[in-house]
């Protein structure tokens, strides 16, 4: 099974931009979705963005004109390009490999968390 593993994290000022990078241990291309998610401090994890084998994203609102998802199948690598952050950004960043079930047209988490990376926005 394919481990993904994040970095990139780092202390920001709001307004200021980090990108982030989610490493495949092994070829991406065949993996139905990647998705990032994060946890801030005494709340639950939540969903940030997808993507799919084929290129289509899935943003959660609170990041859409703010983030933007991008893949490297070359590089088996998937980016998060985050810009104009804020406070409530900060959170530790996962990346999981997500499974499509077409008979709920659905995607499930698949594989395992990471160690994640740790996204700082304060001045």
């Amino acid at each position: 099974q394919v481990q993904l593993v994040e970095s990139g994290g780092g202390l920001v000022q709001p307004g200021g931009s980090l990108r982030l990078s989610c490493a495949a241990s092994g070829s991406i291309a065949s993996i139905n979705a990647i998705g990032w998610y994060r946890q801030a401090p005494g709340k639950q994890r939540e969903f940030v963005v997808r993507i799919t084998s084929g290129g289509s994203t899935s943003y959660a609102d609170s990041v859409k004109g703010r983030f933007t998802i991008s893949r490297d199948n070359a590089k088996n690598t998937v980016y998060l390009q985050m810009n104009s952050l804020k406070s409530e950004d900060t959170a530790v960043y996962y990346c999981r490999p997500l499974t499509y079930y077409s008979y709920s047209g659905s995607y499930f988490l698949s594989g395992s968390w990471g160690q994640g990376t740790q996204v700082t926005v304060s001045s």
